[in-house]
């Protein structure tokens, strides 16, 4: 593993202009269409958000983010992709973003794919990665996998990638509903061979996902801190107010160390990915177990601390928690990165 004092120059930490002024547009958006009651509605079944903030990234040219100019995209590194997830995280939205605008992309600019690709770029189609694919062999067998409903779905069958469409997916219950799971039968479903040589290219496509989902799991743990502080400040109880309790100062401090780390690990490891560093392995496991664990315990603090209104419907902690719960399982365990992560640097795994 490369030591911090032969990091390379071109790995920085700190946002520059252009992602603060992208994090800005980004959290535009998703105020602007994804407030607390639209996405109540989800679970009642009624979606007014993913489709209206869809087309609002559309506008801003996310969906191409990481797909090269002359695909129509902007050619933009994990960095830029980092900075939009956390803004997703921090409002607990629901959007194709990360499945299909990084993982998806990243697998077909690997592949240099020049016919998805561009349907990608402008927003006209999503796509979906199937990471655990039932052989090709077994026809109708379903399939489960999140980033649904999309355009074209990803299926590796051993070294091989094949791009499907006309699958027939089925929505099923999940505990984060805006984050939609179904299943997902291949029958009668058209398969195009899009390479017989994938397998490293989905290995970096699901390194990538987990790097930058650490950064909206930094985007849910940094509300969580922020609504809470801010909650604490105007709480009054026995003629006090709320946050100027020792022991109340001492949780909120301990969170804050917690995210601010948590926010650290997650750049780097965006950074390590924007420039092909050979560190970023290690710094995604590194980003993708923390951070997990600090987005969910940031949310459950933030419904200790609020008290009663905490636990209501209106109240949008319980989004918050939602997602983190979900991303804490959806590219790999805490548990699971902290094992791969002990093989990469040589330490016995943990039990």
């Amino acid at each position: 593993m490369t030591g911090p004092m032969t990091r390379p120059a071109d790995v920085q930490l700190l946002a520059d202009d252009v992602e603060q002024d992208l994090r800005a547009s980004v959290r535009k958006a998703v105020d602007r269409h994804a407030p607390t009651d639209r996405l109540n509605a989800i679970y009642d079944g009624t979606d007014e958000v993913t489709g209206p903030l869809w087309s609002a990234f559309t506008e801003l040219g996310l969906p191409g983010l990481l797909v090269p100019e002359s695909l129509g995209g902007a050619g933009a590194t994990a960095r830029e992709a980092a900075a939009v997830l956390e803004q997703l995280g921090r409002a607990a939205a629901p959007s194709p973003f990360l499945t299909s605008s990084v993982v998806a992309t990243t697998v077909l600019v690997a592949l240099g794919d020049t016919e998805v690709l561009p349907l990608l770029a402008s927003g006209e189609q999503t796509a979906a990665l199937l990471v655990r694919p039932t052989s090709l062999a077994h026809g109708p067998a379903a399939l489960t996998t999140a980033g649904l409903p999309a355009d074209v779905l990803l299926l590796p069958d051993g070294d091989s990638l094949y791009a499907v469409r006309g699958a027939t997916t089925q929505p099923v219950s999940s505990l984060d509903m805006t984050r939609p799971l179904a299943t997902v039968s291949l029958e009668g479903a058209e398969r195009t061979l899009v390479s017989s040589d994938a397998a490293a290219a989905v290995d970096r496509a699901l390194l990538t996902g987990a790097g930058l989902l650490a950064a909206e799991q930094v985007g849910v743990a940094r509300w969580a801190l922020e609504t809470t502080v801010a909650y604490l400040k105007e709480r009054r109880q026995f003629g006090r107010v709320v946050g100027g309790f020792q022991a109340l100062k001492h949780r909120l401090a301990d969170l804050y160390a917690q995210v601010e780390q948590a926010d650290a690990a997650a750049r780097y490891a965006a950074a390590t990915l924007a420039t092909d560093d050979p560190d970023a392995p290690v710094a995604v496991h590194v980003a993708a177990s923390f951070c997990a664990e600090t987005a969910t315990h940031a949310a459950e603090e933030a419904i200790q601390l609020h008290g009663g209104i905490g636990m209501t419907w209106e109240h949008p902690a319980h989004l918050h928690l939602k997602r983190a719960k979900a991303d804490e399982l959806l590219l790999g365990s805490p548990e699971a990165h902290r094992r791969a992560l002990a093989d990469l640097v040589d330490l016995p795994a943990p039990r």
